[in-house]
């Protein structure tokens, strides 16, 4: 099956991300970096021509900003699939913290080194499984808002990469991505 035309959004900058800690499962306010993004992403997609049939769907994660994002375009509807990747004893630790605490896993000669070793954290085939779930069910062109690991393993299975080619996916918070027909393209402000 061909997969729909997406616009993928990652939520702004959270005040944990400017402390560099893990977020996982739990949540923390935007700052105001994340929401001048959330505004930006608002702009790009109000002079996208996005399609009549298009869904909006959003994480059920309040740092997926969609009331900022789609403020005046949709009101959204919350897919628990769309969460982040559950980090276990890693959420709310910065990198040193985890380099500390576990550096066999920080050390590991993976391409995302930690991100799937989490003690009490979603392992990869649940976390991809649970992707692969949500994109199956889409029917039509969709806009979803949501977050930085769900967005590059969602982006990786529709271009087709494997693990290492996702861990090579740019990123970013408050970026929208625009896939359709297996191209990606960054929109801009």
């Amino acid at each position: 099956m061909r997969n729909p035309e997406l616009w993928i959004l990652r939520h702004g900058q959270t005040e944990w991300n400017a402390e560099g800690r893990k977020q996982g499962g739990r949540d923390s306010p935007l700052t105001a970096l994340g929401r001048s993004q959330a505004a930006d992403q608002n702009r790009i997609l109000r002079r996208t021509d996005l399609p009549d049939r298009t869904t909006f769907q959003v994480s059920p994660q309040g740092r997926a900003t969609a009331a900022i994002a789609l403020d005046g375009i949709a009101v959204p509807v919350v897919d628990d699939r769309l969460r982040e990747i559950e980090l276990g004893d890693f959420e709310g630790k910065t990198d040193a913290e985890l380099r500390a605490g576990w550096p066999d896993i920080m050390d590991r000669d993976d391409p995302l080194p930690w991100h799937f070793h989490a003690p009490g954290g979603e392992t990869w085939g649940a976390f991809n499984a649970r992707i692969a779930d949500w994109l199956a069910d889409q029917r039509a062109p969709a806009v979803i808002v949501a977050h930085g690991m769900l967005s590059a393993v969602l982006r990786g299975q529709v271009l087709g990469l494997d693990i290492a080619g996702i861990s090579r996916l740019p990123g970013g918070q408050g970026i929208v991505w625009h896939i359709r027909d297996g191209v990606m393209t960054r929109l801009e402000a």
